[in-house]
Formats: structure tokens, sequence, C-alpha cells
């Protein structure tokens, strides 16, 4: 697939696109370059943590995969949220409309609690992307949350707590939203908190972005026969392709 260069060309592929799920490969023109993943078909999008048949976690995509009907297939897949050794959430996780681990509200530690974090939930039919204030006051019924941080956009600005020339540089992966459309995204050069909220901001044209986690960042596209493998993983996100199944 080639690379698209530039916001506006990004924009225009983006939102014409009538697929549920939607692959583009971009290059700024600083020279970074992210894979964006667009979703607005949320009926297939879920959290994965432990295989419900042993109580494992998954820690891989490939363990997914090998759990899922046999008409079912992981079209895609990202590391979803910040995790203890152990490989349990830090904070807010719930699948299944099941919460498994409780919202987190401290505020000393990590990348996790630099201010504000947030959360990424979903039902049905709506995404949300909101800091962990604004989540904690609104009460939603949701199917699906994940909580990390930190907030990289808020209200359309980038996080004013990052630094534009900091040298603090890592493959990173986070998620956006715009008018109900979900953008997860993974840099395939090391770029610092800033750039990466930037390319949110002005490249996605998001309304709110959420960092997911940098360092240990991985993907995986069927489409491309990508399937990141270097690192285990703790909660995962992954869409999933119910085409072959018989309702």
């Amino acid at each position: 697939m080639k690379w698209v260069i530039g916001c506006l060309a990004l924009y225009g592929l983006l939102f014409q696109s009538a697929y549920a799920t939607e692959h583009q490969q971009v290059k700024t023109v600083e020279g970074d370059q992210f894979d964006v993943v667009a979703i607005s078909d949320f009926k297939g999008l879920r959290l994965f943590l432990n295989n419900p048949h042993n109580q494992q976690y998954y820690k891989s995509f490939n363990n997914i995969q090998q759990q899922l009907k046999q008409c079912e297939q992981l079209s895609f897949a990202m590391n979803a949220g910040m995790f203890h050794p152990g490989f349990s959430p830090v904070g807010l996780y719930v699948e299944q409309a099941k919460v498994i681990q409780p919202l987190n509200e401290n505020k000393e530690g990590g990348n996790f609690f630099l201010q504000p974090n947030g959360i990424l939930a979903w039902s049905k039919k709506q995404a949300f992307v909101l800091t962990t204030q604004q989540y904690s006051r609104k009460n939603l019924k949701v199917d699906y949350a994940t909580q990390s941080g930190p907030m990289l956009v808020i209200d359309g600005k980038i996080n004013s707590i990052f630094i534009p020339d900091s040298q603090s540089k890592k493959i990173r992966n986070g998620v956006g939203i715009r008018n109900n459309r979900l953008y997860f995204v993974i840099s395939k050069n090391r770029v610092n908190f800033y750039n990466f909220a930037q390319f949110f901001q002005r490249n996605l044209k998001v309304e709110q972005a959420l960092y997911l986690d940098g360092s240990i960042s991985s993907l995986y596209m069927q489409n491309n026969n990508r399937n990141d493998q270097q690192f285990q993983m703790g909660p995962m996100v992954g869409w999933i392709d119910q085409s072959g199944c018989v309702n």
C-alpha cells in the first residue's frame, strides 16, 4: 500500500470509505510515518484480556484468533491500555458490559497517571474517548472500556503538558474520535508525545485522543499480513469479521 502524504489527502481517503474498517499508511510533511485504522462499526469491536476457556491472559494476537469461532476472523488488533507486570489492567477495564477492573483515579506514577488520563469506551452504536473525569461524571452504560493515559487531545487541543522539542521518542500508539468514528494509530518511527498528539489534531482533526502505550506498541492487520509478535500484552482491542458466520 502506498504512503499518503499530507493531512488533506488522508482526510479525504478516510472519510470517503464505506467500509467498517479502513487502513491507511501515512507519511507527514515532517517525515513521521503512521498506520491509521478507522472504525465506524462497533458491533465487531471487542476488548480481549482473559481466555474464557482457561482463564489465562491472551498476551498475543495469535492467542485471540485461536479462541474465536471457526467462522470468525481477527481483522485488526492493537494493544489497548497499560497493564501491571502480571498483565492485569492498571485502570478501568470493562468487557461485555462487566466491570473487570474499576476506574483508577489516582494521580501519581508513570505515563498512565499523567493528567488528564482517559477512557476509550463503546457500545454497539456509539464510541467515546473521554478524560477520566468526564467519564466518571457521565454514568455511561457501555459494552467495553479501557483506561490509559495521558490524553493526547482534549476538545480539539493538544495536551498542554507536552513539550514540542522533547527528545523522549518511542514507537507509540493511541486512539482518537471524530463524529463517532474511532481512529487507531501506531507510529512507524519513534516520536515524542507532542508530535504524536499533533498528528491526531492536525491530520485526523479529532475531537479527543488518548495515548494507549509506547515501546510495546503492536499492530495486527490481516489484510497486509502484519502481526507484531515482539511483546506480550495485557488488554488488546480487536475487530472481528463475522461475515462467514450464519445468522
